[in-house]
């Protein structure tokens, strides 16, 4: 890290600086990267420095290099011994027993009195039922028992969200170099690190295994069939009661039967019969359709003449009632 103070002297000083952020409620939550377009706050092990003194961070200092960056800038807010940070961290157990909303968990603590720091913590299974801790058991080991909103399935996996404390590390280390004479500070050479050593060298870090991403496999969950009791059916409306539909009937394949030359005659007429009655149908069904619309076409003129009488019987009507 370099300060610059108001008198424009210079002091070098390296650290290991903790980026957090802090929430609504006031607590510093940890950060593994600094936001790309907010502030964050930087909390390392250093001298005792006055408030708002500048802080440039740099990630390299040599003169000879051309990638030359300023990685970040700052100003110095507090200082504070008792920093608390935190970060989170996420305790997974799977059900051991499960009776109705009372749930035996196992897999989440190793002791039993692991267990007893968290009585009373709310839990939460993935399916979204949340529950609290209640009590540790005997057998095995860290295993505990839980209340749950509803009931849980076997496959379920209960988890519970904690806040870890982070202690900032106790590393502070001046370089001096901007104190030496104008000859000494240019040949001066600080000791590369560890990835500068690697990229000379042309070898390529190998990550945690913990670290990499896995495929993940999981199982094929069986849905049961609703089961509705009785007694509820009762009292709920149609729209949602089950409906029994009809069960369908096997169809049997059916054989190929060749027919005797009797039997073709015999299909071939009735065939030949059941045409003939469906062209006399079709003729009659034109027959009376055009019957229809003779009638309504008559009964359209009857109507007409009907309409004209009724109003020169009412214009009769009205002139003698005028007369009067």
């Amino acid at each position: 890290m370099r300060v610059q103070t108001k008198r424009r002297r210079t002091a070098t000083r390296k650290s290991i600086p903790l980026f957090s952020i802090e929430d609504h409620n006031g607590r510093r939550r940890l950060l593994k990267y600094t936001p790309e377009h907010m502030h964050c706050l930087a909390a390392f092990w250093g001298p005792i420095t006055p408030q708002n003194t500048g802080i440039l961070a740099m990630s390299s200092s040599r003169r000879d290099t051309n990638e030359f960056r300023i990685s970040g800038t700052g100003v110095l807010i507090d200082l504070d011994k008792g920093l608390d940070l935190v970060k989170k961290l996420k305790l997974i157990g799977t059900p051991l027993k499960i009776h109705k909303k009372t749930v035996f968990v196992k897999g989440m603590f190793n002791s039993a009195l692991e267990v007893a720091k968290f009585e009373g913590a709310a839990i939460r299974s993935v399916s979204g039922v949340r529950g609290q801790i209640k009590k540790a058991t005997r057998d095995p080991p860290g295993a505990f028992r839980a209340t749950f909103e509803d009931k849980l399935i076997p496959s379920d996996i209960v988890f519970v969200r904690t806040w870890v404390a982070v202690e900032v590390p106790h590393f502070y280390n001046p370089s001096t170099t901007l104190l030496l004479p104008a000859v000494e500070r240019e040949n001066w050479r600080r000791m590369k690190t560890l990835g500068e050593i690697k990229r000379e060298r042309g070898i390529q870090g190998t990550p945690n295994p913990d670290s990499l991403y896995k495929p993940v496999e999981r199982k094929e969950r069986l849905s049961l069939p609703l089961v509705i009791p009785r007694a509820l059916q009762q009292n709920l409306p149609f729209a949602f009661k089950p409906k029994s539909a009809a069960k369908k009937k096997n169809k049997l394949k059916r054989v190929t039967v060749v027919p005797e030359p009797e039997e073709e005659e015999r299909s071939r007429l009735l065939h030949m019969m059941k045409t003939v009655r469906k062209v006399r149908q079709q003729k009659k069904r034109r027959a009376m359709v055009e019957r229809v619309k003779e009638f309504h076409k008559k009964m359209g003129k009857v109507d007409e003449k009907k309409k004209q009488k009724q109003k020169e019987m009412k214009k009769k009507y009205y002139q003698l009632s005028a007369k009067s």
